[in-house]
């Protein structure tokens, strides 16, 4: 099993038929927020009998009370439900329910008592196959929670939420449980966790697993899936870098939509709220995300057309840099 990528640099610099898009007319912008930000921010915890495990989730509810298409957020290794709150905020306001789940193991707990010196044993030990089979089993837990409290009558999720397009996204090691339920093949497990109630994928900082060939491992992914990654994503656990995260776009099928995103001078920070300590911040990095990752999930989600096309044509271009690197395709035939 591969170890696990984190964003535990992030981490220690602090540590001490779905529902309208929010935009109705004029030309497709996934940056515009037509909707104000909501009040509509749950923290509640999801109990699972079965694993005795409790899960902490976080809820960004959209303004308006119709269904709303869902994404799931799995935080990187020592993070929180708390992780990444721009984008909750984002796609919310785009008119998502947006579920940040916080895996119990590899989370927080994992460094947050300890001093300095043992911060980084510690995390190294946390990365690892267990907790990521544990991260993937929190996922369908949290799924079928969220169908309880959609069809229960008193919950503020009743009725709001469109379990029929779900998208699910993450970082790092978050990427990495984003993979493994959207349809990558693990060794010896082949697709034990893919979860087919999730329609599209979106990895921030992927990684490519060991003892296992890329194309074996992503051949058989049947959803679309988008990629972000930087030239300077390199993170201090899991042996990952910019050139490894790479090699994961080339070897998806033919017969998915694919698309990857590689932000000159991004770090494994870049994906995270706050800068890390030490490392430069490009403040083109999140809107370029935001506007992507809304733009693929309207897509895919919504069946926006408007979205795929601007995907696909020079929208995605106008809002990236330069040396910024893009590529989108088209599902098609198969391989020969």
């Amino acid at each position: 099993m591969r170890s696990a990528p984190f964003a535990i640099l992030s981490l220690v610099a602090a540590l001490h038929g779905p529902c309208a898009p929010a935009q109705t007319a004029g030309p497709y912008d996934p940056l515009a927020l037509a909707v104000p930000p909501t009040k509509a921010k749950f923290e509640w915890t999801v109990h699972d009998d079965q694993r005795n495990r409790d899960l902490p989730v976080r809820v960004f509810l959209p303004t308006s009370t119709a269904p709303a298409p869902v994404i799931l957020f799995s935080h990187g290794l020592g993070g929180t439900r708390d992780t990444c709150t721009y984008l909750g905020e984002h796609w919310s306001r785009r008119g998502y329910a947006v579920v940040f789940v916080q895996h119990p193991g590899s989370d927080e707990s994992v460094w947050k008592s300890l001093p300095m010196r043992d911060v980084m044993p510690a995390m190294k030990k946390a990365a690892n196959g267990k907790n990521l089979m544990l991260r993937c089993e929190d996922i369908a837990v949290v799924l079928d929670q969220l169908k309880v409290w959609n069809d229960a009558k008193e919950h503020e999720c009743s009725g709001r939420l469109d379990l029929e397009h779900i998208g699910m996204s993450g970082h790092s090691f978050g990427a990495m449980t984003t993979q493994v339920v959207g349809g990558e093949q693990l060794p010896l497990l082949g697709a034990k966790y893919t979860d087919v109630r999730i329609d599209a994928a979106l990895a921030l900082s992927p990684s490519v697993p060991k003892g296992m060939a890329a194309a074996r491992a992503f051949g058989n992914v049947q959803i679309p899936w988008m990629l972000m990654t930087g030239t300077e994503d390199v993170s201090p656990i899991g042996d990952q870098d910019a050139q490894s995260r790479q090699q994961v776009y080339p070897a998806l099928p033919t017969t998915i939509d694919r698309c990857e995103l590689v932000l000159f001078g991004g770090t494994h920070g870049a994906f995270t709220d706050r800068a890390v300590r030490g490392q430069s911040r490009n403040d083109n990095h999140h809107r370029v995300i935001l506007a992507l990752s809304t733009a693929f999930f309207d897509a895919n989600l919504r069946g926006d057309a408007a979205a795929k096309a601007w995907l696909a044509g020079d929208g995605a271009r106008s809002v990236l840099q330069p040396k910024d690197h893009w590529q989108f395709a088209e599902k098609g035939p198969a391989r020969q």
